[in-house]
């Protein structure tokens, strides 16, 4: 089968290469891929610009769907034929103190998919069970490709800081996670939504828009301190979500954030802070890290794909076949693309 594969450890040592088809051990399924998202985390490992442990070669992709086609003889309750929606915990040690209190996305010899263990720019991935859902009915693989992407929006707005109605949000990045941060931010009633971006964030600016932001600025070149003084009680906004991992953007946070106000920080960046978090002391604010998600918020996404709560078609910018991989990659890159997502043909 053919896997877009990182095969190295230069910046664009990645290709389409031949990889063998996986063998299901008797505790796992087989699911035949049916979309994978594009993560900006892909493109950063197209690059050589990760800040994470990854092995190599490995074969990208973690967010994604498909259709079961093989059943280990212990697995029991899924059946061939079955559509899913996959996480990326693809192996948690099952024995720690975190997994075994709920919390198996912070184990601490987890495994995810595209990083440490192969994932689904491919044919087919072998599965444990407890990471599968079922994909509801009338929700299609690119839409259900775009279910990880949303948990971690909403393990951030909802699980690990809280978005209150009439709340004032800032949201720091305007790729994927941002709008999906965006879309949670306003499911869950928040009074007024701002979109932090650049310059290249034009036509997402616009996606933002659509979807429900009041007000877009391009940092670049407008004051967005100055908007939040103009708004409510001009103390600053309640929640900041930071989706960028830039260590500006925490800068910026720190300013934008009101007293006893809360940033949580999504993106991931290895570059040095550089500047004083006094700040975040004098304004007695939260300063919250969110990582990954668990098993009840996958089903809580679903349920509000499944409902139409999530707005995804204007977050899909194309589907490509796996051999345009390059295309799809730099269609997200450019920002022409808020989300690109990838089909075995």
């Amino acid at each position: 089968m053919r896997a877009v594969v990182k095969y190295g450890r230069q910046p664009g040592n990645v290709a389409v290469q031949e990889a063998p088809e996986p063998t299901i051990t008797p505790d796992q399924v087989l699911v035949e891929v049916g979309a994978v998202g594009v993560c900006g985390s892909d493109i950063h490992l197209w690059h050589e610009n990760q800040s994470w442990e990854i092995q190599c070669p490995v074969i990208l992709g973690h967010e994604w769907a498909g259709t079961i086609v093989d059943v280990g003889e212990n697995v029991a309750g899924w059946t061939v034929g079955e559509r899913v929606a996959v996480e990326t915990a693809a192996f948690v040690c099952g024995q720690c103190s975190y997994c075994l209190t709920g919390a198996y996305h912070m184990c601490p010899h987890r495994k995810g998919y595209g990083n440490l263990i192969d994932g689904a720019m491919t044919k087919y991935v072998a599965v444990r069970p407890g990471i599968l859902h079922r994909i509801p009915r009338g929700v299609s693989f690119e839409h259900a490709a775009l279910t990880e992407p949303a948990c971690v929006a909403t393990q951030a707005l909802t699980v690990n800081s809280r978005v209150k109605p009439g709340d004032t949000v800032v949201i720091q990045g305007v790729g994927t996670i941002g709008i999906m941060a965006l879309q949670i931010a306003r499911i869950s009633g928040a009074g007024v939504i701002v979109m932090l971006g650049t310059d290249v964030d034009a036509q997402r600016m616009e996606v933002a828009q659509e979807l429900g932001a009041h007000y877009t600025v391009n940092v670049q070149h407008d004051d967005a301190a100055g908007l939040l003084r103009s708004l409510g009680d001009g103390f600053g906004a309640d929640v900041v979500v930071d989706c960028t991992g830039v260590s500006a953007a925490l800068k910026q946070a720190l300013e934008l954030v009101r007293p006893l106000g809360s940033i949580v920080k999504i993106g991931w960046g290895p570059q040095p802070l550089n500047f004083s978090l006094d700040p975040l002391v004098a304004k007695a604010a939260t300063l919250q890290g969110s990582f990954s998600h668990t098993y009840a918020t996958w089903e809580r996404v679903l349920n509000l794909m499944a409902t139409g709560q999530l707005n995804l078609d204007p977050m899909i910018g194309g589907v490509y076949p796996l051999d345009e991989w390059q295309a799809a990659f730099h269609a997200m890159e450019i920002g022409e693309n808020v989300k690109s997502v990838l089909v075995y043909e």
